[in-house]
């Protein structure tokens, strides 16, 4: 059953589906729900599934002002309050695991699964502050020598050009989140997590690299890293039956008999 509520000023839209214990879905930056709709039915039937859009993406509305990875967090605070969601096991994919990460750190959490999870601040090379600081001359200079409008036409194809495709695909505020949360290291917060943490991660991913997976494994106290040979950022959808069968035995205890 998809529903939807105003939470802190947006519009969140959420499904909910099944019985047993609660399971919520968390998807990644660029993506909504329907990206995990296939993990939503294999769980389905043995508990009860909640698959959220997070505001700015799916049918849930931006965010009025420019959020961090605590915005995201509270949202899902004030969620749980209001589906009286209790002990929940987490799931996050990039971003979501993001969210995962600070929510299970300070919330009373079942189990925790981050898939390809982002929340370690990734190291640059060279090449990625030239770009960087070539971007931000450009953006100076372009209005100046060439006028307001047709700067802002050169610049928007510069940056479509060099930029990540989450970042050009983006409207100005969610670039301006983008840029807040990809630069927000959670390694902090990964100590506080008491609940049992699954690690599932593609070897071969380069948006969030496997190393990030083994420093999550060393600081996170319950935690076990489950690697995919050859796969890359999404792991469930690149590597589907090894996935599921990871997953199953992880919660194979939990299911709804």
């Amino acid at each position: 059953m998809e529903k939807q509520v105003t939470i802190n000023g947006v519009n969140f839209n959420y499904s909910v589906d099944g019985d047993g214990k609660t399971v919520v879905l968390m998807h990644g930056w660029g993506c909504n729900r329907t990206t995990l709709a296939r993990i939503e039915q294999l769980l389905v039937p043995h508990f009860k599934v909640y698959n959220v859009d997070f505001p700015g993406f799916g049918k849930s509305s931006e965010p009025q002002e420019v959020w961090g990875v605590e915005d995201y967090t509270q949202l899902m605070e004030e969620f749980f309050k209001i589906e009286k969601i209790e002990r929940p096991i987490l799931l996050g994919h990039s971003f979501g695991g993001r969210v995962g990460i600070l929510l299970s750190s300070r919330n009373k959490v079942h189990k925790l699964i981050l898939v390809d999870a982002a929340g370690v601040k990734p190291r640059h090379s060279m090449n990625y502050y030239l770009k960087v600081y070539s971007y931000k001359l450009i953006k100076r200079l372009l209005p100046l020598l060439l006028g307001k409008k047709k700067g802002e036409e050169m610049l928007n194809k510069y940056r479509k050009k060099v930029g990540s495709s989450d970042y050009s695909q983006a409207s100005v505020r969610m670039r301006q989140i983008l840029s807040k949360v990809v630069n927000e290291d959670l390694c902090h917060a990964m100590p506080s997590i008491s609940c049992p943490t699954l690690l599932i991660w593609g070897s071969n991913d380069t948006a969030t690299p496997i190393s990030d997976a083994r420093k999550m494994e060393k600081l996170i106290p319950d935690a076990g890293l489950v690697e995919f040979p050859g796969v890359g950022h999404y792991s469930f959808l690149e590597n589907p039956y090894q996935f599921d069968a990871v997953l199953n035995s992880f919660l194979e205890k939990d299911k709804l008999k």
